[in-house]
């Protein structure tokens, strides 16, 4: 079965430094919070608010190691709505696994917890 792993993240500033280590940081949750390895992932999408374009968040998967090699991974622009979230970083994970809908951990980091409080894992 194919699920959906979402999680989201913010940024202080438009800084590629930055925009790399909050992404990193959520990959690697939503990951380990979902047992996934990267040959589960059949890919990810990474979308940014337009006020974050200093680097492409894709390339944090490449450092987290030569395993992720293979994983496809597009970054895109997300819409602009007004009053939302600013300097968001969001991820969709597509991952092969025997979990249900309701045992997927979705991940919000910084900011991001306010886009789907319903969702956030109280005991973490």
């Amino acid at each position: 079965m194919i699920r959906g792993i979402r999680g989201a993240t913010t940024v202080a500033q438009n800084n590629e430094a930055e925009m790399l280590d909050h992404t990193q940081q959520l990959i690697e949750e939503m990951v380990h919070a979902n047992q996934v390895e990267p040959s589960d992932i059949a890919s990810v999408f990474i979308s940014l608010t337009a006020d974050l374009n200093a680097t492409f968040p894709a390339k944090a998967l490449r450092n987290i190691g030569r395993e992720w090699t293979y994983v496809p991974v597009m970054c895109m622009k997300e819409i602009e709505v007004p009053n939302s979230l600013e300097k968001c970083i969001r991820v969709m994970m597509t991952v092969n696994t025997e979990h249900s809908q309701q045992a997927i951990h979705h991940v919000y980091h910084y900011e991001a917890k306010k886009l789907r409080p319903d969702l956030i894992d109280t005991e973490k």
